[in-house]
């Protein structure tokens, strides 16, 4: 029996963590943790009966334990709360599921304590990845990537050696806005915005992948995720997100994961790696489809991936800067306080603003998280 502790559990990878777990009946839930959603929070605790369930939100948390006063859950809260359900006991692997560099320190405790990790969070290794990395191999913890892409480089990287490496391909679907002129994007509105032609993903990742900040974000998660150069990490738009993205050898094979736009794939694969277990959902029909199409990344539009790009070559604190600055953009777009195309204006200002620190601690980069939220107020 492998038993999780999810960190995210009420969002859309932790939603579809549990949709595993239901059809895996060697796979057990041993901890739980959200930020707010109790309502859900409270049906999940009932239904797999975790040891400990942790709510960041103090208050909440209080509501859900008189809620669950009838069952044997521990309810803790908090960044403490948080640690704690990452290091539970008798887990062996945490999905790392949260959004935003709160995951961090969850994902550090996680790995203290001995557990794999079943990544999710994006933010970890663009901010931490020269934290993360280094500990993870001191450790001899094994860090599974859950996104699709990533997860696709992760499977195509089982055919050949390692050292015959010569690139790495990321996809991107280009979002609902990849035909799109700035003419065009200076009047969009949030509801054009979340409405992916492909994938079906939490509010936040959505907005990302209309930017294309969600791209540049993986781009620099595999420079650490593969121990890859930027100058060797390409990007293609792939609209119809049946390619999941490939890795090309020296001697110029091109391997390429594929598969329907169904996030449950990559979960599984991290939570029973090297298995390819059964799982249920529709299959690529090959002779039914129409074409698979290629074009470049539209950067000059959508500046997403170039400022990522130089966020990524300088390193130190400076992903965290792009990171912290596009965190709080979108959150003032989905609020409607700023345009769709502010979103790069406020990133691009905070990164001009920040200097630079070259090998930042973790204290150093959640004090550069906090400068740029400060920054972007006093704007």
């Amino acid at each position: 029996m492998k038993y999780l502790s999810i960190i995210g559990s009420t969002g859309s990878i932790g939603t579809q963590t549990l949709e595993i777990v239901r059809s895996n009946s060697d796979l057990g839930v041993t901890a739980l943790a959200a930020g707010k959603n109790i309502d859900l929070l409270e049906q999940q605790i009932r239904e797999f009966s975790p040891k400990i369930a942790a709510v960041y939100d103090e208050q909440k948390a209080k509501e859900l334990k008189v809620r669950v006063q009838d069952l044997d859950v521990r309810i803790v809260s908090g960044m403490d709360g948080l640690l704690e359900t990452a290091g539970e006991p008798s887990c062996s692997i945490v999905v790392t599921a949260i959004v935003g560099m709160i995951g961090i320190r969850p994902t550090i405790a996680a790995m203290k304590a001995g557990k794999d990790i079943a990544l999710a969070n994006k933010e970890t290794l663009v901010t931490a990845g020269h934290i993360i990395m280094p500990m993870a191999e001191k450790l001899g913890v094994r860090i599974y990537p859950v996104d699709s892409e990533h997860s696709a480089i992760f499977q195509c990287l089982q055919s050949g050696d390692r050292k015959d490496l010569d690139s790495l391909i990321i996809t991107a679907s280009g979002g609902p806005f990849r035909n799109k002129t700035k003419e065009e994007l200076a009047y969009v509105t949030v509801e054009d915005a979340l409405k992916h032609p492909n994938w079906s993903m939490g509010r936040k990742i959505t907005i990302d992948s209309a930017t294309l900040v969600n791209k540049g974000l993986e781009v620099i998660e595999a420079k650490w995720l593969f121990d890859v150069d930027f100058d060797h990490i390409h990007v293609v738009v792939q609209p119809q997100s049946v390619i999941h993205s490939m890795i090309q050898y020296k001697d110029g094979s091109v391997m390429a994961q594929l598969g329907t736009p169904d996030m449950k794939l990559p979960i599984q694969y991290a939570l029973f790696y090297p298995e390819h277990r059964p799982l249920a959902g529709e299959r690529l029909d090959f002779a039914a489809m129409k074409e698979i199409s290629f074009f470049k990344p539209p950067e000059d539009v959508l500046r997403g991936l170039p400022l990522a790009r130089r966020a990524g070559r300088m390193g130190g604190s400076m992903p965290t800067v792009f990171n912290a600055a596009n965190e709080k953009a979108v959150a003032l777009f989905l609020d409607r306080k700023i345009r769709f195309l502010d979103i790069y204006d406020i990133i691009e200002d905070a990164m001009d603003a920040h200097t630079n620190i070259e090998n930042p601690s973790l204290e150093q980069v959640l004090e550069t998280e906090q400068w740029v939220y400060e920054h972007i107020e006093s704007r």
